[in-house]
């Protein structure tokens, strides 16, 4: 009897990869998760300062919403959503910046295009320029902008991943490594294997776009370190994907720690950021000087 043919790694069939990498078939209420995620946003909106729908771009989805600090010259974390790069917006994630807020912290959280209206090249693009709007203009809303962090989750997490990336000097005239530290939140570093999964019809993913946004494959001397992690909870794909990519940032000299976060899942991990007490929020602020 002939074997069946391997799609990605040892999984046959979009099914057998789809159960790892879609996260609402490991969680018993998936629309609970994203409830809490509106609430905390909703929250966080009415508790905190706020400066919404800043333009960082040319196209309307190319906004930041801004949390000042309440000192001046307070370090920065931009934050970027995730979504598998086809589904939600900085407006569902408001609420990560309940912790680093009470921190002393001014927290962005960026918002950017989807699948399939925009490709991952051009929403890696426009996050990347996010992130150059805030190191360039952050000090206009009581930023520092010599001490900014970046993260993400999920596609959020590959975003973030891809801004580490980014050549700086040559494409943006910043200093070639910007960035004070990246917390990345069960992210995607080899975009491979969900060109045979449930999203390859809004992400339509091909060689190029594989090879252009494959954090893992991209990896440089980088001066910023990072934290990889993902909820324990989460699929072996998941853990996987952050270890392989931790273990190339630590082969390429640079600076970074690996470890999931306990008792979490896909949706939970992140939960950290809304608790200044966390150890989430704690690494950040030690990113930061604070």
């Amino acid at each position: 009897m002939t074997a069946s043919p391997k799609l990605y790694r040892n999984f046959a069939t979009q099914a057998e990869i789809d159960g790892q990498y879609n996260p609402s078939l490991g969680v018993d209420d998936p629309a609970a998760e994203m409830r809490h995620y509106v609430e905390t946003s909703r929250q966080a909106r009415e508790k905190l300062p706020n400066v919404l729908n800043v333009p960082y771009g040319p196209t309307l989805a190319e906004t930041l919403d801004i949390f000042p600090a309440a000192q001046a010259d307070a370090p920065v974390f931009v934050f970027i959503h995730g979504g598998y790069w086809r589904a939600l917006s900085a407006g569902d994630f408001s609420g990560v910046a309940l912790g680093p807020q009470a921190l002393g912290i001014t927290t962005v959280v960026v918002n950017y295009a989807l699948c399939p209206q925009v490709s991952i090249d051009e929403i890696t693009r426009q996050t990347r320029a996010a992130v150059a709007w805030v190191l360039r203009n952050i000090g206009q809303y009581g930023g520092d902008p010599s001490r900014v962090a970046v993260g993400g989750h999920s596609a959020g997490g590959h975003l973030a991943a891809m801004s580490l990336l980014a050549p700086w000097a040559r494409d943006y005239g910043l200093p070639e490594d910007p960035l004070a530290g990246a917390l990345l939140f069960s992210g995607l570093y080899e975009l491979e294997p969900l060109r045979w999964s449930y999203l390859q019809p809004m992400i339509q993913l091909d060689e190029g776009v594989i090879r252009r946004n494959s954090p893992t494959r991209l990896v440089r001397s980088c001066a910023t370190p990072a934290w990889v992690t993902w909820g324990a909870l989460e699929s072996s794909e998941f853990a996987r994907q952050s270890i392989e990519f931790a273990e190339a940032w630590r082969r390429a000299g640079n600076e970074v720690e690996l470890s999931p976060v306990a008792d979490t899942h896909h949706f939970t991990v992140i939960h950290g950021l809304e608790d200044a007490a966390s150890p989430v929020c704690r690494w950040l602020a030690a990113r930061l000087g604070l």
